[in-house]
């Protein structure tokens, strides 16, 4: 009989109510946890780009939920199957009456997780081919820059630095990354492509790249098997060489490098020859060099001491040239005499030939030519006088009457551009008369809708704005303290006013109550008519 009672007693909940309160239970109390299980149920991103999936053990299952934003962040992205530790907050879903985690960060469980994801990504990458023995590129012998990846200040740089330093000195041009931890596998990415995008200019690009880490674990190297870091390798132009961990760390920048080293301080020995040798070697060239060139030379003196044994002496050769200069020598005399006289007689049959009738009738011939040509030339030139004048008479009517059309087609455009002018002129009068119109009447509807909206009218109806003796209004009678001052607005003017301090602040009555008179007025106010000062409220 007593159980009754406490149950019609007990508050009640609308479903909304009890859900929500159970929501903050549970926040309350897993506001942040870790959770370790398999990945279950994982279908890949949603189209809005969330993810939904489940944890499991042996004997229990949670769902699991990664909003967009915390998906593009992350690192280590979900796969099923997958043993993760995950990271987030527990909540719940009013709609379907379950509990759900809300996971900001995940992370492997254990080395066999990571070995597992490395071993399918490494399929995934070389199905592309771009572990392609073809897709490799040839180290330079010497490069004169050498572009280093790593961290400024651990000890690869050091020892990079140092066996360069041994065994050829080179320029070396460091790119400070993070190799461990968030962000390191994007900066290490960027790196790479940032070197590559080098232009012609103070900094010169590297001719060789050298991606170093030291040793660690398989949770430290992760940020070279990442796959933004393994494409970025993969498109580099410039020979690559990577050297992270030790001999027997392998990650998946190794399979699309140029060359692998088993250390940072190999890399270097890769990079560079050793100075001193190539001394030694050129040197050893050198002496070779001379030997051959000595052999040469006494080879060359033989073949010209056996030639020069073969030939016949020089009186031998010279004999019948010398024989042939003194009979032509002896025969030159007559040869010069022949010839005077047959040019003396060639002369002689011309100047018998040149008479003064021949040398006058050939001038009195050319007078006739030079007189001839004169009167041509003056013929020609009145023809082609008279032409130019008749060519330039046409010319200038032509001009005359071209003149005249221009001015006439000028006067025509004119006097449309002024019919034109006064068209838009009047249209433009109308526009604007139009235009003045519709402001008036929206200056009028603006007033009306002023006028409406100020609290005048309100004063108008029958009410009263009341102030404090600061000109603050009241909206309620808590505000108003005993014997304080008031100011009371009415449509016609203000009335000051005392609270009266034996009465109480007014407060809500209970219905039970009676209502006070409306006769009822406090003793104490006096009205004081003031002079109206109203500004607007806009």
């Amino acid at each position: 009989m007593t159980a009754a009672p406490n149950l019609v007693n007990a508050p009640e909940f609308t479903v909304s109510e009890l859900s929500s309160a159970l929501k903050r239970t549970v926040e309350d109390r897993f506001g942040h946890v870790r959770v370790r299980g398999e990945i279950s149920g994982f279908r890949g991103p949603h189209s809005s780009g969330h993810c939904y999936f489940a944890l499991k053990d042996e004997s229990a299952k949670i769902e699991a939920v990664i909003w967009k934003f915390a998906h593009a962040r992350m690192r280590f992205k979900p796969q099923e199957g997958l043993e993760v530790i995950a990271t987030g907050k527990l909540t719940t879903y009013p709609n379907s009456s379950k509990y759900q985690i809300v996971i900001d960060s995940l992370e492997p469980a254990g080395v066999g997780a990571l070995m597992a994801l490395m071993e399918e990504r490494k399929k995934k990458l070389a199905a592309e081919g771009l572990f392609d023995e073809a897709r490799k590129q040839l180290l330079p012998w010497l490069p004169e820059v050498i572009g280093v990846v790593t961290s400024p200040t651990g000890a690869v740089i050091r020892d990079i630095l140092h066996r360069l330093e041994d065994r050829f000195p080179r320029r070396v041009l460091v790119w400070p990354v993070k190799v461990q931890g968030d962000g390191s596998a994007e900066q290490v990415a960027a790196a790479i492509r940032g070197f590559n995008a080098l232009p012609e200019g103070r900094i010169p690009r590297p001719d060789l790249l050298i991606v170093a880490r030291g040793g660690g674990s398989l949770e430290d190297l992760w940020s070279f098997n990442e796959e933004i870091v393994v494409r970025a390798a993969s498109e580099s132009h410039i020979p690559l060489i990577s050297a992270v961990g030790h001999e027997t760390d392998i990650t998946l920048i190794d399979f699309v490098a140029d060359k692998r080293a088993p250390t940072p301080t190999a890399a270097a020995e890769m990079a560079v020859p050793v100075r001193s040798e190539l001394f030694v070697e050129v040197q050893a060239l050198a002496r070779r060099t001379m030997v051959c060139w000595q052999r040469a030379q006494e080879a060359r003196r033989n073949e010209l001491r056996a030639a020069a044994r073969a030939l016949p002496a020089a009186n031998e050769l010279l004999a019948i040239p010398r024989q042939r200069l003194d009979h032509l020598a002896a025969g030159l005399p007559r040869g010069l005499k022949a010839n005077t006289h047959a040019h003396f007689r060639r002369f002689a049959a011309s100047s018998s030939r040149l008479t003064i009738g021949v040398l006058r009738g050939q001038i009195a011939h050319a007078r006739q030519r030079l007189t001839a040509s004169g009167e041509r030339i003056a013929l020609s030139a009145r023809a082609l006088l008279h032409r130019r004048r008749e060519r330039f008479s046409g010319l200038e009517i032509r001009l005359k009457a071209s003149k005249l059309a221009n001015a006439k087609a000028q006067r025509n455009a004119i006097a449309r551009d002024l019919e034109r002018t006064h068209r838009l002129a009047e249209r433009a009068r109308r526009a604007l008369e139009t235009t003045l119109q519709r402001l008036e009447a929206r200056v009028a509807h603006r007033s009306q809708l002023l006028s409406a909206l100020s609290y005048r009218g309100v004063l108008a109806r029958g009410f009263a704005l009341v102030r404090d003796e600061h000109g603050h209004a009241l909206h309620s009678a808590a505000a108003v303290g005993p014997n304080a001052s008031l100011s009371i607005e009415f449509a016609d003017g203000r009335v000051a006013a005392t609270a009266d301090a034996n009465q109480p602040p007014a407060t809500a009555m209970p219905e039970s109550q009676p209502k006070p008179s409306r006769e009822a007025k406090p003793a104490a106010a006096k009205r004081v008519t003031k002079p109206v000062d109203q500004g607007s409220l806009f």
